[in-house]
């Protein structure tokens, strides 16, 4: 029994209960009450997406054509009726050098992602080249007790990503450690609860442009002597302080709550204060705890972009950034395909944080 609700969990995180719909609705054999569920949970939203795609793609046009007749009558006006056909002639042509630099169409968002994509191809193939020539001379400066030479080229955008991801997943943890065990203490003693309340309603609206500040002048001045690139420890710092107070709060909250009876019976069995906690007050505070967590890695992917840039830490925070100072008539597009990278990476999380809550979390059937 457990290990069919396992496999259910499974399929509905990978989503293959919609395969198994299209299944029966091919093969007759979904019910007639089942097509409006169908419908509303699978076409509706299919339609949806094609109906923001094409609003999209008239708001992008009606923007164009707006800055278009913007540019070509301001050449009318400051250099004459045949700057003006010059330019509204290049316009017409595609050329790049006179295109306006406005909201780009649903096709160049994709044009820019496959570039951006070939671009990772590209690099990745003069990483493994460097990496080739330099193997016999970084083996021969590591037996002499040297630094090995490292590949200082630019980072791709799916580089940049993989950077993120890892910058998040360490503030996180650094959260967890710090708010879980914290929140556990606080939620089982009303001193400390009062002792900290005053510091949990002050520090928890703070913004991360002020954490991330704070931080810099503690790593900076703790790494002075050190040569490594200090951008990732203050980033993922930043990170985890910024977004652990929700996972502390939830903790502290689950903990208080547990039911008396249970804290009793410990009692009865005169449970070790470990004992108690693992055994009583984590398990009954679970489901608490988890929510704290969701929302704990949402803040963090959320803030992280915003302390990249900061930090001129290498992520997507740090290439929207750098897209947006370069002003090139495909960075707006760029800015785009990090925009959705971000928001379906984010959506990711929450359901990997959703599947290991159900995975982890007591289910009443299991014990059939």
């Amino acid at each position: 029994m457990s290990q069919s609700l396992t496999l259910n969990k499974i399929s509905k995180f990978m989503g293959l209960g919609f395969i198994s719909t299209l299944k029966d609705l091919f093969t007759g054999k979904l019910e007639k009450q089942d097509y409006a569920k169908f419908l509303r949970k699978f076409i509706v939203p299919i339609v949806s997406i094609f109906l923001f795609i094409g609003i999209w793609h008239m708001g992008a046009k009606a923007l164009y054509n707006i800055e278009a007749e913007f540019k070509i009558e301001k050449a009318l006006n400051e250099q004459g009726q045949a700057a003006a056909d010059a330019l509204k002639a290049c316009i017409a042509s595609g050329d790049i050098s006179c295109q306006p630099n406005t909201l780009p169409s649903p096709a160049q968002v994709w044009d820019s992602y496959k570039s951006l994509l070939n671009d990772h191809r590209i690099i990745s193939a003069d990483k493994a080249a460097f990496k080739e020539k330099t193997a016999a001379l970084n083996e021969k400066r590591i037996a002499d007790g040297k630094d090995p030479i490292v590949y200082t080229g630019r980072p791709s955008f799916v580089d940049q990503i993989f950077r993120s991801l890892k910058t998040v997943f360490a503030g996180f943890f650094l959260a967890f450690l710090i708010a879980v065990p914290l929140g556990i203490f606080i939620g089982l003693s009303p001193t400390l609860k009062s002792a900290f309340n005053w510091f949990i309603q002050i520090f928890k609206p703070v913004s991360p442009v002020v954490w991330y500040l704070l931080v810099f002048m503690i790593v900076k001045t703790l790494l002075i002597d050190s040569s490594e690139d200090s951008s990732f420890t203050i980033s993922f710092i930043s990170v985890g302080l910024c977004s652990m107070w929700a996972t502390l709060v939830n903790t502290a909250m689950g903990v208080s709550t547990v039911d008396k009876d249970y804290i009793n019976v410990a009692k009865v069995l005169k449970l070790g204060p470990f004992q108690k906690v693992f055994k009583v007050v984590l398990p009954s505070s679970l489901p608490l705890i988890f929510t704290g967590l969701k929302i704990t890695l949402s803040v963090a992917w959320m803030v992280l972009i915003a302390i990249e840039l900061l930090a001129q830490s290498p992520g997507l925070g740090l290439f929207v950034w750098e897209e947006f100072q370069n002003g090139a008539n495909d960075s707006n597009a760029k800015i785009i395909v990090a925009m959705f990278v971000i928001g379906i990476i984010g959506f990711l999380l929450d359901r990997l944080m959703l599947f290991i809550q159900n995975t982890v979390s007591f289910d009443k059937t299991d014990a059939i």
